[in-house]
């Protein structure tokens, strides 16, 4: 069953917070605070829209406002004031406000008004998803793997995290698009994201760079991105999509201090993809310290 939106009001005043939400109910989940600090943790669970009103205690909307625009993680949600007409001006349309809606209530609008905010939300975060998305697989794409590679870089040379880079490539996929057609091929890719997503952690960015190439960004050490990419090179070898024989080759690279540029990297873990394809196949070849070094198949 298909989750309502999640609509925020935040009403210090009983009546009109009372009429907000008979005009909302059954169309949307509808929360209801009447404090700055209650607001500022419910907004952490993202509602898909946010309603502030003036009459909150200590004439606290204005700042509280500035606050939900101020955090990275509540700064995106739109908010739409509620104002007395008389004070039309105290959040405005100029301070980042999606829209405001003046009291007395009318049911109608209110109702016009936050159907078009959260539609609005709804295509933004459609074209933001797409923009960071592979669109077959849903994985991350090369333009989202990239900055986040960049991020962790950074955070790795100020804090000495341990950073790893797999590269994945799918084993004589193009022998299944020539005999069993592309949108097999296309089902099947879609069977290995599944698995990798399942397989690698929530802090793990896994993204698909192409054709049937994977990458995974993995703020472990090599012995750990090693053991792990055997699990999956194994899960893998026993997956047979739609009952096709499928394996990879693997590039594992720990990333140190000395060798921060992500392009190299990249570059260095192609070449240890080449190495595993050269052994055989199924298998992975680490780069650490200058060497390759090759991991048998059990």
């Amino acid at each position: 069953m298909e989750q309502l939106p999640v609509v925020l009001v935040v009403e210090g005043a009983k009546e009109a917070c009372h009429t907000v939400c008979q005009c909302l109910t059954g169309l949307y989940r509808v929360l209801t605070v009447d404090t700055a600090e209650q607001c500022l943790s419910r907004a952490l669970e993202k509602p898909e829209l946010i309603l502030l009103s003036t009459a909150i205690p200590n004439n606290a909307g204005l700042s509280l406002f500035q606050q939900l625009k101020s955090n990275p993680d509540t700064q995106d949600i739109p908010i739409l004031s509620l104002v007395n007409s008389d004070d039309e001006g105290v959040i405005t349309l100029e301070d980042g406000a999606a829209d405001f809606l003046c009291k007395p209530i009318q049911a109608v609008t209110l109702k016009a008004r936050v159907a078009t905010q959260i539609q609005l939300q709804w295509q933004t975060n459609r074209l933001n998803f797409l923009a960071l998305h592979d669109q077959l697989t849903g994985l991350y794409n090369r333009h989202f793997l990239v900055e986040r590679a960049n991020q962790s870089l950074s955070k790795m040379q100020r804090h000495q995290t341990a950073l790893s880079i797999v590269l994945l490539d799918l084993d004589g996929f193009r022998h299944i698009n020539d005999f069993n057609g592309h949108h097999v091929g296309d089902l099947v890719l879609q069977i290995v994201s599944k698995l990798l997503q399942e397989s690698f952690r929530k802090e793990d960015v896994v993204a698909r760079i192409g054709g049937e190439e994977f990458v995974i960004l993995m703020e472990s050490g090599i012995s750990e991105a090693r053991d792990k990419t055997e699990s999956v090179r194994q899960l893998l070898q026993n997956l047979k999509p739609l009952g096709l024989p499928l394996t990879g080759s693997f590039g594992v690279v720990n990333v140190n201090a000395d060798n921060l540029d992500f392009s190299h990297l990249m570059l260095l873990a192609d070449e240890a993809v080449y190495k595993a394809k050269a052994d055989g196949r199924n298998c992975i070849v680490c780069y650490d310290k200058g060497h390759y070094l090759s991991q048998n198949r059990h």
